[in-house]
């Protein structure tokens, strides 16, 4: 019953939610399982649609598994050769784990032949002997990948023992992939098998970071059946975050607030991204006076900024100027309000 009209539609609605939420870039999977592609087709329409405001980045995801779906490794190159951009996979979810193994480093194979950079959902599992994330850091060394390679979720660490991670944390770092944990879906989904103690599931957010890997949060689903509750605000995803990796002291704020800005782009690889002078001049005003009032408040998004034009707003909260004082409540809300008549 899926039409290509219908993903368009609800991926076109979405972007006007995640423009008004301040988001700029964005990088979605694309389910390759349907030999019939329509998703890569609704997305790769999607992508041109939105090109002015946003940035939008695919990656050929085989939700099925690369070889437990059918068609799958036929599916996913055929993704690939229409455009979609980046290498997905999902090893864990594989027949057995030597085909996820094999899965790893047949798709690191393709992204190394193709020049494209690998995202790959890893070890979203509660099962401790899940360990594809050490076959992908040996993979994309391997293959020369190093920085071009994510590896999502790696939910599995947090229910691993201190001495084999003692071990796995130092390969990541070596092979410098890129760390994407999901606090609202991990959070959500993990630990389900538990009665008590129920564990968070989350990766090791503050280890892995203390390590020097690059540590970048998303969203993974903001409103379909893993994931329902979402809105597309990634401060709600970093609010989240502090919240399980129990990171809640000034220094850690930062890094949260880190791990929704200036890591992500690294991850998507981004280029101009920042407030230095000669960046692209993409940015977002929150009604905030600093990272940890933003975390905190999840503040309106007063001005999102594109190319240096203002392509959104949101009217400021006024309970909270008053909150501030006369000379604050002006400066912030004359723009919206309406002016007073002269004489």
């Amino acid at each position: 019953m899926l039409t290509k009209e219908a993903l368009v539609e609800r991926a076109l609605r979405y972007c006007d939610l995640a423009v008004s939420q301040g988001l700029l870039y964005i990088r979605s999977h694309v389910d390759t399982s349907d030999p019939r592609l329509l998703t890569a087709e609704a997305l790769l329409e999607v992508k041109d649609k939105v090109a002015p405001y946003i940035d939008l980045q695919l990656v050929a995801f085989p939700q099925d598994g690369y070889y437990r779906g059918p068609d799958g490794v036929r599916s996913l190159e055929r993704a690939l050769d229409m455009g979609v951009g980046i290498v997905g996979g999902i090893p864990h979810f594989e027949r057995t784990m030597e085909d996820g193994t094999r899965s790893v480093e047949a798709l690191c194979r393709i992204a190394a032949d193709r020049g494209l950079p690998v995202d790959m959902h890893c070890d979203e599992t509660d099962d401790p002997m899940s360990r594809h994330i050490e076959t992908l850091a040996a993979q994309t060394v391997r293959f020369g990948l190093k920085g071009r390679v994510a590896g999502s979720h790696l939910t599995s660490m947090h229910s691993m023992d201190n001495y084999y991670v003692s071990k796995l944390i130092p390969l990541i770092a070596e092979a410098e992939i890129n760390v994407i944990p999901n606090p609202l879906i991990n959070i959500m989904l993990q630990g389900r098998h538990d009665t008590y103690p129920k564990r968070r599931g989350m990766t090791r957010v503050r280890e892995l970071m203390a390590a020097g890997l690059n540590v970048s949060f998303g969203h993974d689903c903001v409103m379909d059946p893993w994931y329902s509750m979402g809105c597309g605000d990634m401060l709600e995803v970093a609010h989240m975050a502090i919240h399980v990796a129990q990171m809640a002291g000034i220094e850690d704020k930062h890094k949260i607030f880190d791990a929704i800005t200036v890591n992500s782009a690294k991850t998507m690889g981004l280029e101009g991204y920042g407030l230095e002078i000669g960046c692209n001049a993409d940015l977002i005003v929150l009604q905030a006076a600093d990272v940890t009032e933003a975390l905190r408040l999840k503040p309106n998004r007063l001005f999102v900024i594109k190319a240096g034009k203002v392509i959104a707003r949101t009217a400021p909260r006024i309970g909270e100027l008053f909150l501030r004082g006369r000379p604050a409540w002006i400066d912030i809300a004359q723009d919206y309000l309406p002016q007073r008549p002269q004489g």
